[in-house]
């Protein structure tokens, strides 16, 4: 047995354990009835992060600080609430303890709310040489890759080397995978001339690799088209039904036998779901957790998952939800008010039953597909739609104040302020060296 956590014991109230602080861990942490439960929240960083504007961090659209936010801040008037900064290890089901990187914590209710990752299908190797965009540090690591192949295209000394770094491929037709291209076009036509008058942007690429038959497959068809359209018109080269076989850099190898030279790569390609040891093989179902309409693991008593990681199949929804952050928000509310209504006495719980309050991506400045009910639309309309969900998701009013003087300034401006290639101490990438040009 690990060493105990430091967590002071609260003996007059039962112990409510969330792993992982996305949007469902923080929703249900917030729901949670203190007059009633002790909340302990682990977190593997101790900050918000919201995940569906980090391309624009990732493109110099917005600060890191805007779309993070200080868990510590968020629950600071929260009674017997304790959050750790550590890592889940295992769950112990029988002694009602979960292992952590800082020790065990038991528990009287634990919630897996632990989310998802990359999936790289298998190919580990594209995990060392791609860039994903699932965390604010690997959305930073992007935005210093974006700007550093442009530095360095500056002084290539080769048409071919120019083209390599001004080529870039984003692989994944999801929303992220067609935010970040019509982000980069739109920063090809209005930001980088500006910035590197020196530079031929004629030769700039943007390539969208997508295994599926159309973007944004979760979406109609009509809103499929519409992205498509716009993105074509913006420059955008589009590969349907094409996966990526392999990267050796700089040379990314296509399913129909194409290849693209490039030194940007961009994987956003899918997502896997992130488990927990401990739990019984037959647990899991394509990687996600079982659970039932009550959000309770199948199999376990106390032990509960939300959000993306977790599988819930019944006659409305025979292939689980989506993975989307209205899902997670809607079973935290539901669990949550299950888990306060019981500490009241309660027996009767409530069945989780999924809303579809509608979807949204944006393609670019003054372009986005919207599908809301049985309305399938597009264009400007969509857009504005688009900006005032997002700041109103946005947790802190300082960062939704923040988010849209950004925007304002750069719609007005046709320009962003946020091109800061900020090299860490040491990575891998700024000591590349393309043996042609070393031998030239």
């Amino acid at each position: 047995m690990e060493a105990i956590a430091n967590i002071p014991d609260c003996q007059s109230k039962k112990r409510i354990v969330i792993i992982g602080g996305g949007f469902a861990g923080l929703e249900i942490a917030r729901k949670i009835d203190s007059a009633y439960y002790q909340v302990v929240l682990i977190d593997k960083v101790n900050y918000y992060q919201f995940q569906p504007l980090m391309y624009q961090v990732a493109t110099g659209g917005l600060e890191p600080s805007s779309i993070s936010y200080p868990h510590r801040k968020t629950f600071q008037r929260k009674k017997d609430f304790h959050f750790r900064t550590c890592y889940a290890k295992q769950v112990l089901a029988d002694e009602k303890i979960i292992e952590t990187s800082i020790g065990s914590i038991k528990y009287d209710h634990l919630i897996i709310a632990t989310g998802c990752d990359t999936n790289y299908f298998g190919n580990d190797s594209l995990k060392e040489s791609t860039y994903a965009l699932k965390s604010i540090s690997e959305s930073l690591l992007a935005r210093n890759r974006i700007l550093f192949s442009f530095e360095k295209a500056l002084s290539a000394r080769t048409d071919e080397k120019v083209r390599e770094l001004l080529t870039f491929v984003i692989v994944g037709g999801g929303a992220t995978g067609v935010e970040l291209s019509g982000a980069l076009a739109d920063m090809k036509k209005t930001i980088l001339p500006k910035d590197y008058p020196e530079l031929d942007f004629n030769k700039m690429e943007i390539h969208l690799v997508d295994a599926s038959p159309r973007l944004l497959f979760a979406m109609s068809e009509e809103s499929s088209a519409k992205a498509e359209e716009t993105l074509r018109n913006r420059g955008v080269i589009i590969h349907q039904n094409i996966s990526v076989k392999d990267y050796n850099k700089p040379y990314v190898e296509l399913s129909n036998g194409e290849k693209l030279h490039s030194h940007n790569v961009f994987w956003v390609g899918g997502v896997k779901p992130n488990s927990l040891a401990g739990l019984k093989e037959d647990s899991y179902n394509r990687g996600r957790i079982l659970v039932d309409e009550y959000n309770e693991v199948i199999g376990y008593n106390n032990i509960y998952s939300i959000g993306d990681t977790c599988l819930l199949i019944s006659n409305n929804s025979p292939k689980g939800h989506p993975q989307v952050a209205q899902v997670a928000m809607q079973m935290a509310k539901n669990l949550a008010n299950n888990l306060n209504q019981e500490a009241k006495g309660y027996t009767v719980k409530e069945k989780f039953s999924y809303t579809d309050k509608g979807s949204l991506a944006t393609i670019g400045r003054n372009a986005a597909v919207a599908d809301i009910w049985k309305l399938h639309f597009g264009g400007t309309v969509a857009w504005w739609l688009w900006l005032w969900v997002h700041i109103l998701s946005i947790v802190g009013m300082k960062n939704k104040v923040s988010v849209f003087i950004d925007w304002v300034w750069s719609y007005v401006t046709y320009d962003v302020s946020l091109r800061l290639f900020i090299r860490p101490k040491h990575d891998k990438m700024y000591d590349e060296i393309d043996e042609r040009e070393k031998n030239n």
